[in-house]
């Protein structure tokens, strides 16, 4: 039976939890069905049926199609690219590249020299939805943040059926 039922994980989401929840959550050991059950309160949040293999952001997702494939999808139904291809190079970007641009977002005389930094915004193409923030030299590639192996997480870490195959 699980310690924490599907109301207390999504306010753990939503950063609602009282802090003494929170440090006794944090302090315990984790009961084997948490994972699940935050598979399914992110579920429960997203229009569409796809099901969540794993979450990769606050608004980002691995899903699988029903063809099996496994792709990176945003929470308001965008699909980007297979999950081992960087999602980065398929959302919007806007590149904090000036002074000016600098200056929107840090306070005057505290921004970084932009001929050493620029800070790389992505968006969702569909909702505009800001999805992460690099920052990083001016010359530097786009990062590839990560590519989890699923199966092996899901057969030999937390020995759970993948979704839509149990």
């Amino acid at each position: 039976m699980a310690k924490y039922d599907k109301k207390l994980i999504g306010e753990l989401i939503d950063g609602t939890l009282e802090f003494y929840q929170l440090k006794t959550m944090m302090s315990s050991h984790k009961d084997k069905d948490r994972f699940d059950i935050y598979l399914s309160v992110m579920q429960d949040r997203v229009p569409w049926d796809d099901p969540i293999l794993l979450p990769i952001g606050e608004h980002l997702f691995i899903v699988q199609k029903q063809d099996g494939s496994r792709i990176v999808k945003c929470d308001c139904g965008y699909e980007f690219c297979d999950y081992k291809d960087n999602w980065k190079l398929h959302a919007n970007i806007f590149v904090r590249d000036t002074e000016e641009k600098m200056n929107e977002v840090y306070p005057k005389l505290m921004a970084p020299d932009s001929e050493w930094q620029v800070l790389r915004e992505y968006y969702c193409p569909s909702c505009a939805s800001q999805l992460e923030v690099e920052a990083v030299t001016p010359w530097y590639p786009v990062i590839k943040d990560f590519e989890p192996d699923i199966d092996t997480f899901y057969n030999e870490w937390i020995n759970t059926p993948l979704p839509g195959k149990a």
